[in-house]
């Protein structure tokens, strides 16, 4: 293992952005909320369907004049507009009537999950039952009652409290995204080959699995394969280096992982798994390695935490917008090259880092 010395952190300068919520946008998402619980009632006699409005109708799907699982039902509730059928599908519904027949055309995306359907394109004779129109929404004590509220002051009340804590971890993320790179900025020791390979065939296996996925081979890069390699190589090192740096200060500093934060871990994994919840408890506490897994980011977290502590941390307000804008600007640039760059430490384990940062 190399032998370096972390750097003096309280000479850190930082910069954290943070975000104020208007009252204006907590209305705005309460009245969002309050539109998912809208009533419908019967439409005019011949009245067109419009964005907003829901059809009731029975459907046959076919590709290539066979009909296919899953492409037929009866009055089937569709709201116009959601989004929740095959791109296309929809649209064409706008401006139909109740009795209506008709053949809506649409493609199925080349990514569709069932992948005999993929990419082909798809007829599907519709009839028209009903057309339902929206009742007005009110957003009163009323709704608050329905989601277990007192009145509509506890209401906005909870959603700004959790409005606040949504943005308050999309800044965290980004602080924690310019302390790794400040650290890698100020860090540049050796790291053991073996480490770096290991992380490199971490990251280049998940390139080709995506590209796989998405039906695509290295030759679909945007780049040279030989010098993608080289890309992401780099951030294996970085990697690498940041994970080894976050576990010495974690092991000099003596931050450890409890007991219970495990487990709270492993109650938000199980969660995800409704009716299998103890089957996922006895799956980590029978597996170190997937044990390893759920404490490295919990350790990471804290070691982050505790650099940040002694360095010179300042706050700049920017607009919800502009917060939620720069993360999706980050996003799009890791999916779109060789972006995510994050330390992926493993300060439990600083043999083993772990293949992406929690940001």
């Amino acid at each position: 293992m190399p032998e370096f010395e972390p750097m003096d952190f309280a000479t850190l300068s930082l910069e954290r952005v943070v975000a104020e919520i208007s009252d204006e946008e907590i209305d705005e998402r309460v009245n969002s909320l309050a539109q998912q619980f809208k009533e419908f009632t019967d439409g005019a006699e011949g009245q067109a369907a419009q964005d907003g409005d829901t059809v009731v109708i029975d459907f046959k799907g076919s590709v290539d004049g066979e009909l296919f699982d899953g492409g037929t039902a009866e009055e089937h509730s569709l709201e116009l507009g959601s989004n929740s059928f095959i791109p296309g599908f929809e649209e064409q519904l706008v401006g139909v009537k109740k009795g209506d027949e008709l053949t809506v055309t649409v493609s199925f995306p080349d990514e569709y999950q069932a992948e005999h359907l993929a990419g082909k394109e798809a007829e599907f004779a519709v009839t028209v039952r009903e057309v339902k129109v929206p009742l007005p929404v009110a957003v009163d004590d009323a709704l608050a009652t329905k989601l277990g509220l007192e009145n509509l002051a506890a209401l906005k009340g909870a959603v700004r409290e959790q409005s606040e804590k949504d943005y308050a971890e999309f800044s965290r993320g980004k602080l924690k995204r310019v302390l790794l790179d400040a650290l890698a900025e100020n860090h540049d020791f050796e790291v053991p080959p073996s480490l770096v390979d290991g992380e490199f065939e971490q990251i280049w296996g998940q390139v080709e699995a995506d590209l796989k996925q998405q039906e695509k081979t290295i030759a679909d890069l945007d780049k040279p394969e030989e010098e993608a390699r080289a890309e992401y190589r780099e951030i294996a090192v970085r990697r690498v280096r940041l994970g080894l740096l976050l576990s010495r200060v974690g092991n000099d500093n003596n931050l450890t992982v409890t007991q219970d934060e495990v487990n709270r871990a492993m109650a938000t994994q199980a969660q995800r798994f409704p009716g299998q919840e103890q089957q996922i408890f006895e799956f980590y506490q029978s597996n170190p390695e997937m044990r390893a897994q759920l404490e490295a980011p919990i350790m990471e977290d804290k070691v982050v935490d505790f650099i940040l502590e002694m360095a010179q941390v300042s706050e700049s307000k920017v607009s919800v917008e502009e917060l939620v804008r720069d993360l999706d600007d980050e996003e799009s640039a890791s999916k779109d090259g060789a972006g995510d760059d994050g330390a992926g430490a493993d300060t439990a384990a600083a043999d083993k880092p772990a293949d992406k940062d929690d940001n």
